[in-house]
């Protein structure tokens, strides 16, 4: 199957999936929205100039569990001195053990599933498809773990569209996770994801490397501690790891971002 025939069996295939996962958040299982605000130097890739900036971002982010899977997303909204963007994720994820009313564990594994993910940045006019199979673990001590291993397939208009270069097709792995735990009477998690997206060419031919991204966050359930509110209002730090960030083999990234969590 070409490039271009696979493409267009995808996009109506990924949007049936969105259009049914969003429906079944009207009767959805469990549902959590948060809002994130972050704060942090962040590095400039080498081919957009170098250095670093300090930025700004505030992200949507929400994830919830329907009849036949779960669906998560989220949209960032980044701001520099000199600059501002929107970038944005969707995961629906089908579940097999869900969709047969069986169980589908088998050693560390709870559930195996499908799942179809978008990519879209606006300034840079970048848009994937992420289709796939999910791992959904069973960890001892962890809310969730999940491990994805989908294609990374560009639909990028690239340069003549006055965006950044088009790309070829690729792989992503992906794990996710949540971890909370106590310390006295406060309650802290650990959760992010780390993921490797492996090398591709651009419309150029030029190389785009593989990169190693990872974002774990270091939580602290203040709302508890103040307002006797559990789960509402968090503090902490996220920690972002970047090698070769955007595919740029000559920028590596470690920063560490004060974050602020309004769970609604």
């Amino acid at each position: 199957m070409s490039k271009t025939t696979l493409k267009h069996t995808l996009v109506p295939a990924l949007g049936l999936a969105a259009a049914l996962a969003t429906t079944g958040l009207n009767a959805a299982d469990w549902s959590t929205t948060e809002l994130q605000l972050q704060r942090g130097d962040l590095d400039v890739p080498s081919f957009a100039g170098g250095g670093s900036e300090q930025t700004t971002i505030l992200t949507l982010q929400h994830a919830s569990g329907w009849k036949y899977g779960d669906t998560f997303f989220f949209v960032d909204a980044s701001k520099t001195s000199d600059n501002s963007d929107l970038y944005a994720e969707l995961y629906p994820h089908f579940s097999f053990g869900k969709i047969s009313g069986k169980d589908l564990s088998v050693g560390p594994i709870r559930d195996f599933g499908l799942v179809t993910g978008l990519n879209f940045a606006a300034d840079a006019n970048v848009l994937k498809y992420l289709p796939g199979v999910r791992l959904s673990l069973d960890l001892p001590g962890f809310a969730f773990a999940n491990l994805d291993v989908t294609a990374y397939i560009d639909d990028s208009d690239g340069v003549a569209s006055g965006g950044a270069p088009a790309e070829d097709d690729s792989y992503m792995v992906d794990f996710s996770w949540a971890y909370p735990f106590k310390i006295g009477s406060t309650s802290w998690s650990v959760e992010g994801h780390a993921e490797y997206i492996g090398s591709r060419d651009n419309e150029f031919g030029d190389k785009v490397s593989h990169h190693i991204l990872a974002q774990p966050q270091l939580r602290l359930d203040l709302g508890e501690q103040l307002f006797d509110r559990a789960g509402q209002l968090f503090v902490g730090i996220e920690y972002q790891y970047w090698n070769n960030k955007l595919g740029d083999s000559k920028t590596d990234e470690s920063v560490v971002q004060a974050l602020l969590v309004w769970r609604l």
